[in-house]
């Protein structure tokens, strides 16, 4: 058996995962029911044209990228909206030649008809946000992966439970907007710098292949927000200093070629136009300043009461427990304080919102330590009471839930 194949079948579905699977259909339950009880805004019917005109035509308006002008607010996001839309599109095309002629989605001028806006007003709200929707479903499984893989099973848990009934997460994942991709691209890419600083304590062949993985997510970073891409490059930089010993001559080479295959991949973004790409860089969408109002509302706000009871928990313990000082439980504690106070002067933005994987890993790295020690029963306890606090919040802002 070649190694591909065999390990493709040492994967497993057992208990664990089928209970992080159960935490992630709730979390798209929950996603569900919030797009049930939306209507279309302004702000969807934008992301829809422009999305739109970014995969069918380019825009007709000289010098503009599209008819909203050059995008530089997260591209990846228009274009992941406009996307299902347009395969739809695609869809009732190849449909047309299986209808009668008044009703075909495209007349025989080539001209769309409005039989289009009549058969997709039922469900284009549920298209717009499925991407971004799965988006979150996919940073939760990245989040478990990593806590399970650094903490066990009940660390694990414990990240992905108070992750899933999060509210900020939720809002953020049944909208088209870049906050939820900027954060998976933050967090995978830094935790793939990571897993590229142990490889090269290895063999060079074991490299490659997390590297194209790291330029992968540095490109989802930058093609989400363009500030992303300097935050998850330096933090990623210093994580890999921090973990490859003896190769961190090699360190920088590496996170460099990741950054420039990231541009070139937000340049295939924009459609190779030099014109819409430069105007990003004319723009302020990289400006970055610190604040600490962002972390204030999201600690003082009521149905995130779970998450801050259980920061302020985990902190203390960390302070107390010596065996907690180390590098899996400090460094997502460091990047959690480094972004938490970030904020966008350029462009709307939320970059508290990268900052919460990395809080939750530190939670769960914690509590997991708690776990072990003589008081173990009464640290489970106390972090399923806080988990079933957050859950209980979260479910109380779901409008018409209860």
């Amino acid at each position: 058996m070649t190694p591909r194949f065999a390990r493709i079948r040492r994967f497993r579905f057992n208990l664990p995962q089928r209970i992080a699977a159960g935490l992630l259909l709730l979390f798209l339950a929950q996603g569900l029911w919030l797009t049930s009880r939306q209507a279309l805004s302004d702000r969807d019917y934008q992301y829809a044209r422009c999305g739109r005109e970014m995969w069918e035509r380019p825009s007709s308006l000289t010098g503009y990228f599209t008819t909203c002008g050059n995008i530089h607010d997260g591209v990846l996001a228009y274009r992941l909206a406009g996307l299902p839309l347009t395969l739809n599109l695609a869809l009732e095309r190849g449909l047309d030649h299986f209808r009668k002629a008044e009703d075909r989605v495209v007349l025989a001028d080539g001209q769309l008809s409005s039989w289009e806006l009549r058969h997709q007003l039922t469900y284009t709200l549920f298209l717009l946000r499925l991407p971004f929707l799965l988006a979150g479903v996919l940073l939760g499984g990245c989040l478990w992966w990593v806590t399970r893989r650094l903490y066990g099973n009940l660390g694990g848990y414990t990240a992905l439970a108070l992750y899933c009934f999060s509210p900020a997460v939720l809002r953020a994942s049944v909208a088209p907007n870049p906050e939820l991709l900027a954060a998976l691209g933050v967090f995978g890419g830094v935790y793939t710098c990571i897993g590229v600083a142990h490889a090269m304590q290895g063999p060079r062949r074991r490299w490659r292949p997390r590297i194209v993985l790291l330029i992968a997510a540095f490109g989802l970073a930058a093609a989400s927000h363009i500030a992303a891409l300097p935050v998850v490059a330096l933090v990623g930089l210093a994580a890999m200093l921090w973990v490859a010993e003896g190769r961190r001559s090699q360190v920088l080479p590496v996170i460099l070629l990741a950054s420039a295959g990231a541009m070139l991949l937000l340049f295939a973004c924009y459609g190779f136009s030099p014109d819409a790409f430069s105007y990003l860089f004319r723009s302020a969408a990289g400006f970055l300043s610190f604040s600490l109002d962002p972390a204030h509302r999201f600690f003082a706000a009521l149905p995130n009461a779970g998450v801050s009871l259980a920061s302020a928990a985990a902190l203390l313990l960390f302070l107390l427990l010596r065996k907690s000082w180390y590098f899996g439980n400090t460094f997502p504690l460091l990047a959690a304080v480094l972004l938490l106070p970030l904020i966008l002067t350029g462009v709307p933005g939320s970059p508290w919102l990268w900052a919460l994987p990395f809080l939750l890993t530190f939670i769960a790295g914690v509590f997991a330590d708690a776990y072990e020690a003589p008081c173990g029963r009464l640290a489970l306890a106390s972090a399923a009471a806080l988990v079933l606090l957050q859950a209980v919040f979260c479910l109380l802002s779901l409008p018409g839930l209860l």
